[in-house]
């Protein structure tokens, strides 16, 4: 059994000379991230199980996963926001799922490794490069402008670059 993976591409139509343009999900991405890093931050990593990109937006970091190009694959990004275990957890709870209900868009809070992260996740099937513009900017804009609020009014510590 033959296993033959293509690069999927993404056409793009510029609204002033009406020409097209070919890019891959990778190359959005790395577009994406050069607009929010700071300080030169943007970092990649690849092995066989895809792209990790981690960069630097305000007092956040944010890592974005693509597994790769096939409709099946996954973009994941995610930041962490709170270091648990935190004072008043009932309460934080209570905050983040009516923030969930309320106030995350396409993201969401939710624990990973004792960690407060904000994500969103979707497979690439049909992935334009507004989502994935939508989905990085979502989660850093969140992340960072709920980080310090969270850990002032709830306990629980900030989370340390790496």
């Amino acid at each position: 059994m033959t296993n033959v993976t293509s690069e999927t591409t993404i056409e793009t139509t510029l609204a002033d000379d009406f020409t097209t343009t070919s890019s891959t999900h990778h190359e959005v991405i790395e577009t994406v991230i050069s607009s929010l890093a700071e300080n030169e931050s943007a970092m990649v990593y690849h092995d066989e199980q895809g792209h990790l990109w981690k960069f630097q937006y305000g007092s956040v970091e944010v890592y974005v996963q693509l597994t790769g190009e096939t409709d099946d694959d996954l973009l994941t990004v995610w930041s962490a926001v709170l270091q648990l275990p935190a004072t008043d957890e009932p309460g934080l709870m209570r905050k983040l799922l009516i923030m969930n209900w309320e106030e995350t868009l396409e993201t969401r809070f939710g624990i990973m490794n004792d960690k407060i992260v904000v994500l969103t996740q979707r497979t690439v099937a049909d992935l334009s490069p507004e989502e994935i513009s939508r989905a990085i900017t979502l989660v850093a804009t969140i992340a960072d402008d709920n980080d310090e609020i969270l850990q002032e009014t709830f306990g629980g510590s900030a989370i340390p670059s790496s």
